[in-house]
């Protein structure tokens, strides 16, 4: 697996921040000053495209197709599948037709979209050649897929927060069900723009000042960007070739709440969950961890904590839940693969990373959010949740690798 966050450009980083409950949520830069009230965002700062992709891959491509590329190639490198050259020189010999990519996002290329908005309605310029593909919410999967010679099945999944869930879970079904050998999945989101930033502030669900999940005293989300990207294979197949997975995708679920585009709902949530374990095979004796949606607003946490206390009964109080959002933000499209990264460093570590900021709960949701620090947890199999606008919630199960 492959990320990029604001926590930094790997999957460590990432982590080594989750565990110490360090968080990366900063000033933020917009392009352009549009009098924005909310100052803050787990913002992917100082990334150098060129550095990574190369000038010609810089100029063609959106910044989250740049995201998704760059996470990409971490994933395939620990994967042992691609070589280390970064300026996109095609693989040889490619993945071929039995490997898919499939790639979340909720707006793909939203800064391109914004530049060119106010490139045309203000500057009165027309907009630049590449735009159109720029923009395409397929467009890093189709970079990847080009990149990596994956002729399979190849698209795009947009379903707002639940993008990256969706996509990681489909590509779990599709190397299940033999349809593919390896699937390349994950989420990329960047649209910390001048003018979709100030569009979630008119929202009323972003904090002007800390996110605090499940806290009494929570007022709203921050908002962050990245990639999250991962190789999933069939173990038989990984095993021919000597490799031996990071932790297997054991149980997807996947519901519509079928109600109000914005506001969650307890019973939609907790179907996806119920249908993860089925899908698994386990009952919910069996997780020890879930990570938690956990936005900080006002009607998610405790449309969450309700869910899980459908889900968990009386044993609810047994499972850490952290929610780890205050850490890289919530990263929308691309929000389920860097949490599925921390839940698989979770699972592997046997750790439970912290709820910061949670120093108040709210009685509402009374679950064990892990406050303070990170706690060692022998994690026998975790969920993390997304949960998205427009009532679509996906779910996916982690358990360790088995030995044989």
């Amino acid at each position: 697996m492959g990320t990029v966050s604001a926590a930094g450009l790997s999957v460590p980083e990432l982590w080594d921040a989750a565990r110490a409950g360090r968080s990366a949520v900063r000033d933020v830069k917009l392009s352009r000053d549009v009098g924005n009230r909310v100052k803050i965002a787990a913002q992917v700062q100082d990334f150098d495209a060129a550095a990574h992709l190369g000038a010609d891959m810089q100029a063609g491509t959106d910044r989250f197709a740049q995201y998704a590329l760059v996470a990409a190639r971490q994933a395939m490198e620990q994967a042992g599948l691609a070589d280390a050259d970064p300026q996109g020189t095609p693989l040889a010999p490619p993945l071929g037709p039995r490997t898919a990519v499939i790639m979340g996002t909720s707006l793909g290329g939203a800064m391109t979209l914004d530049d060119q908005h106010f490139r045309f309605y203000v500057t009165g310029k027309r907009p630049e050649p590449m735009a159109i593909p720029r923009t395409m919410c397929n467009a890093g999967a189709s970079l990847i897929s080009a990149r990596y010679g994956a002729t399979g099945p190849v698209f795009a999944v947009s379903s707002a927060c639940s993008s990256a869930s969706q996509a990681i879970g489909l590509g779990a079904w599709m190397v299940r069900a033999g349809m593919v050998d390896r699937a390349i999945v994950g989420g990329s989101e960047a649209m910390i723009t001048p003018s979709i930033f100030c569009a979630w502030e008119a929202l009323r669900v972003l904090t002007p000042d800390v996110c605090r999940p499940f806290s009494r005293r929570r007022n709203g989300m921050v908002l962050g960007e990245g990639a999250g990207v991962f190789v999933i294979e069939a173990e038989d197949h990984a095993r021919a070739r000597g490799v031996t997975g990071l932790a297997e995708i054991a149980g997807y679920g996947t519901t519509s709440d079928a109600k109000d585009l914005v506001r969650p709902d307890a019973e939609g949530a907790a179907a996806a969950m119920r249908a993860a374990l089925d899908d698994a095979g386990l009952a919910p004796a069996a997780i020890d961890y879930v990570n938690a949606h956990g936005t900080g607003t006002v009607a998610n946490d405790v449309t969450e904590a309700q869910a899980l206390g459908l889900v968990f009964g009386d044993d609810l109080g047994r499972v850490a839940v952290s929610a780890t959002k205050p850490i890289h933000g919530h990263a929308l499209g691309a929000a389920g693969a860097l949490e599925l990264a921390i839940t698989i460093m979770a699972v592997r570590d046997g750790v439970a990373p912290p709820t910061i900021n949670c120093e108040d709960p709210d009685p509402a949701c009374p679950i064990d959010t892990v406050p303070g620090t990170a706690r060692a947890l022998k994690i026998r199999a975790a969920l993390t949740n997304s949960f998205a606008f427009g009532g679509i919630n996906a779910v996916l199960l982690v358990t360790p690798v088995a030995t044989h």
